[in-house]
């Protein structure tokens, strides 16, 4: 609450309630203080439980503004005249002519305990409205101080002074309650991603983090190892386990029948039907057993499509042929192998980030490796919650974690199947039970499935121009308000509007500095141009420049000279 002594002079009158219950309207000159999204307040005498009067201060939000009375239009047409002048010959003796009327929407007062509260109460009309002090928004805006243990410093509230009031997010409700990163190209979403992850890395978080990373843009996060801001006195200093294709590594056995349908060629419904039937059998042949190759699988698939006459013989159908040879090709691709594995266990430690970079694996095996990923990921911690298995187990998972999935629409497209749709469903609904967070990040909103959307309580919302996406973001995104919506257009780079359960009230935030390299910046093409120009210039002189003879090369053909 913001003490009468420290209350800045009004900036306005309240002129009365605006078109709905949670508005009200002033009257202003000051035009350089209501922009919106801007934080402004007035005062209203409150009885409390014990019967006392207490003074507190309701926060609201600037909405929306229209200029209702200014100098006649005639003045500004000719360049040559100053409008001031005109201004105090014709009695305008104010130093801002122009007249306001400001739209604000009630956001409350805040209770430490409950956070913001609607009293449902406009001002009277005559009230004075006042801008919200730096001091005030620091405690108001942020569930948690930065440098608190959970606490992740993403940034500074865009529409004061940089660093005035920095915007520090909740990361318990960041992580347990899913969130969602939308931008359009070039907007700075990766970026963001890469200071929310450093702040996961710091040593008042110290998570255990993956991402999922198609272009290969994560691995300057490398810089984490040693960097002083990143260690602590207690010997605390984060991990960084960068896996290229090379190290992707995924169990055979660990996959099911969907997955092998998306990594095989197209197939005929008897081909289906007979490689499900073969599922069943090796379920039923080598229960309890972890580990099984291509090789067992075939031969279960010779078993279902095998058929016996009536005089008793055996007969091998068409079918087995056709999945046997879909199967070798498949037990070429080195990411799927009949022993090796990535674990839980090796993807997930507190203080440690888990870079997998999948920019040379195509598509469908990326579907499947993050299909698999997740879904034993999920199992994982749910076994592990109900002691289902022992710490010995590579599943086992005794700590929360959190993964981000970089170009989520091609994970969970819209309107298109996915493997990995179902399984992220699943956790997005089911997994702050169990401690599995997920982070989606996308410059495609329009793309993405609307019921996986829907599930992520915190968006980070930046510059979007495209109206399909922009559509979406109104029945995806419903915490963040109509009025902030219409300002993604204009956003520029790394400013971003925060919503959702990781604050207290949406926000506008410039992202603050990474301290490790950003590994997702736009290639400079006309300075690669002027480079290799450069190169190919100096090759061409030093081989002018070379003597005669060795530069001369007798034409030969299959070893004989024909000069």
């Amino acid at each position: 609450m913001v003490s009468s002594r420290s209350q800045s002079p009004a900036i306005g009158t309240v002129k009365g309630p605006g078109d709905d219950g949670n508005q009200y309207v002033f009257i202003t000159s000051n035009n350089r203080h209501v922009k919106i999204g801007e934080f402004v307040y007035y005062t209203v005498q409150l009885p409390g439980l014990d019967g006392t009067v207490r003074s507190l201060n309701i926060l609201g939000k600037i909405s929306a503004r229209s200029l209702i009375d200014h100098l006649p239009d005639r003045i500004f047409a000719d360049t040559e005249i100053s409008p001031e002048t005109i201004a105090a010959l014709v009695g305008f003796a104010h130093p801002n002519p122009e007249i306001y009327q400001v739209t604000v929407d009630v956001v409350g007062y805040f209770d430490p305990r409950l956070g913001f509260m609607n009293p449902r109460r406009t001002p009277d009309p005559g009230e004075k409205v006042y801008l919200a002090h730096d001091d005030y928004l620091r405690e108001v805006l942020n569930k948690r101080q930065p440098q608190a243990i959970g606490s992740a410093h993403i940034g500074s509230l865009l529409l004061r002074d940089q660093g005035a009031v920095p915007i520090a997010l909740d990361v318990k409700e960041l992580v347990s309650t899913h969130m969602a990163i939308l931008a359009g190209t070039g907007s700075g979403k990766s970026y963001t991603a890469g200071v929310l992850v450093e702040e996961l890395l710091a040593p008042h978080n110290r998570a255990a983090v993956l991402i999922f990373d198609p272009h290969g843009e994560y691995g300057t996060l490398s810089e984490l190892r040693g960097h002083p801001a990143f260690t602590a006195e207690d010997g605390y200093a984060p991990k960084v386990k960068v896996l290229t294709p090379d190290d992707v590594r995924i169990r055979i056995s660990s996959l099911d029948y969907y997955d092998f349908l998306t990594l095989l060629p197209e197939m005929s419904d008897r081909q289906q039907a007979i490689l499900n039937k073969a599922f069943a059998l090796i379920k039923r042949h080598r229960q309890g057993q972890y580990r099984w190759g291509i090789g067992d699988l075939i031969e279960m698939v010779k078993e279902a499509d095998t058929s016996v006459d009536d005089e008793g013989n055996e007969k091998l159908g068409s079918s087995a042929p056709a999945i046997t040879w879909k199967l070798d090709r498949l037990a070429d691709m080195p990411y799927f192998h009949p022993m090796e594995h990535l674990a839980p266990k090796d993807l997930f430690e507190p203080g440690q980030v888990t870079v997998l970079q999948m920019n040379e694996v195509s598509q469908e095996a990326q579907q499947v490796i993050c299909a698999a990923v997740l879904r034993q990921s999920n199992q994982a911690r749910m076994n592990t919650q109900k002691e289902y298995i022992l710490p010995d187990d590579e599943n086992y998972l005794p700590y929360p974690v959190f993964i981000l999935l970089e170009e989520a629409h091609r994970f969970a497209p819209a309107h298109e199947p996915s493997r990995c749709k179902t399984i992220l469903r699943t956790i997005l609904s089911e997994g702050r039970k169990f401690g599995l967070g997920v982070g989606l990040i996308t410059q495609r909103p329009g793309k993405i499935d609307a019921d996986v959307l829907s599930q992520c309580m915190s968006q980070f919302l930046m510059r979007i121009v495209n109206p399909v996406d922009q559509e979406s973001l109104k029945y995806g995104v419903e915490s963040a308000g109509r009025d902030l919506l219409k300002e993604l257009p204009a956003l520029t780079k790394g400013q971003v509007i925060i919503s959702g359960a990781c604050v207290n009230t949406p926000v506008l935030c410039q992202v603050r500095q990474r301290l490790t390299q950003h590994g997702g910046e736009t290639l400079d093409a006309p300075a690669e141009w002027q480079k290799h120009f450069q190169a190919h210039r100096l090759r061409s002189r030093a081989a002018d420049q070379a003597p005669v003879a060795s530069r001369k090369r007798p034409n030969t053909f299959k070893g004989v000279s024909i000069d």
